[in-house]
């Protein structure tokens, strides 16, 4: 069980006024809320069962160290097989996320398997007239897809409420959501010790519309008519637990299906045990696979960004007008997502 006086401290620690600049607020627009220390916000598990009572009692501990007070959908302790209760309950946890005036942005717990499921059953209408910021990643990806193309406001790739949240999580989410700032995202700094080194594969400056997440949910969603328009795209993808030659399929995918070649830019961030150790193996490596698809798309790309299954990985504005600078490996966010 989590100490709460730890919870509290946590509080302190990451709320600290002088910790960041002065906020300073853009003339309000139709955007997701500014989110506020003490504001409430909603925490739903979309996709895969929460395993157990101390994945739910990590998530309040870190969303009450943001210094936000959550509330937890109804069925988030549910299972249902491998997912969080029924495709509709769990569908109906997040159309009340978004329906309640007293929640101001909504967590996914954890990701796992089952948020395509249940996008035919989201109430969008609800969805586009309450902007709120969602946040999460992995299976998540499937929802920010989603809300790209039908919601017509930015999400928030990064932990889910149960993950860590140190320094350069944390601190990435609060540029984005509390302060609202045009942030840099990314840089020298933030690869070190992120995993897979960084590096950069072809250099130049592009500027598009940030898309994409775990390059596994974003392949399977091709043909299904609920991915946004990539044409002039700025890709990011990662992944974890997946060998080369699947890299290979999933990215050929997106290549046959015509959406590598409309990017004005892409970053591949982190692909977490993707390399495999057979003493055996004499194929590709994963880096060798990243090189033979972007490289010939003449297109400012990098790899090794922190993003991803990681620890302290950074808060992405999915959705978002952005400029990538893959010399500096940067991602500069043009406009504030919340207002």
């Amino acid at each position: 069980m989590i100490d709460r006086r730890a919870a509290l401290g946590m509080a302190g620690a990451l709320v600290l006024a002088g910790s960041f600049p002065a906020i300073a607020r853009p003339k309000p627009r139709r955007l997701p809320p500014f989110l506020n220390p003490g504001d409430t916000v909603g925490l739903v598990a979309p996709s895969s069962a929460v395993s157990s009572e101390d994945g739910l009692d990590r998530a309040e501990w870190w969303i009450r160290g943001m210094g936000l007070v959550p509330r937890f959908g109804a069925h988030v302790t549910d299972s249902y097989g491998y997912l969080a209760g029924t495709d509709s309950d769990r569908a109906g946890d997040l159309n009340a996320m978004y329906a309640d005036p007293q929640i101001r942005a909504v967590f996914a717990v954890r990701g796992g398997w089952g948020a395509a499921r249940i996008l035919p059953l989201l109430d969008w209408d609800i969805i586009r007239d309450n902007p709120k910021l969602l946040i999460g990643f992995s299976d998540t990806t499937a929802l920010h897809l989603a809300f790209a193309r039908r919601a017509g406001y930015a999400t928030i790739h990064g932990g889910s409420a149960s993950n860590s949240w140190p320094r350069p999580g944390w601190e990435s989410l609060w540029r984005l959501a509390f302060s609202g700032e045009r942030t840099v995202l990314g840089g020298a700094e933030a690869e070190a010790g992120s995993g897979r080194p960084a590096r950069t594969i072809r250099g130049g400056v592009a500027v598009g519309r940030l898309l994409g997440g775990n390059l596994t949910i974003l392949s399977t969603m091709m043909g299904t008519g609920w991915l946004p328009e990539f044409r002039g795209a700025i890709l990011f993808a990662e992944d974890t637990g997946e060998a080369e030659y699947r890299i290979d399929r999933m990215l050929q995918q997106l290549r046959l299906a015509g959406v590598l070649q409309e990017l004005a830019g892409i970053v591949f961030g982190q692909c977490t045990r993707c390399a495999t150790r057979d003493a055996g193996y004499n194929g590709f490596t994963l880096d060798e696979v990243i090189d033979q698809y972007l490289a010939p798309l003449g297109i400012p790309a990098f790899t090794g960004a922190n993003i991803g299954h990681v620890a302290g990985q950074l808060c992405l504005p999915s959705g978002a007008m952005v400029e990538l600078d893959a010399d500096a490996r940067t991602i500069r966010l043009l406009e504030p997502i919340v207002g």
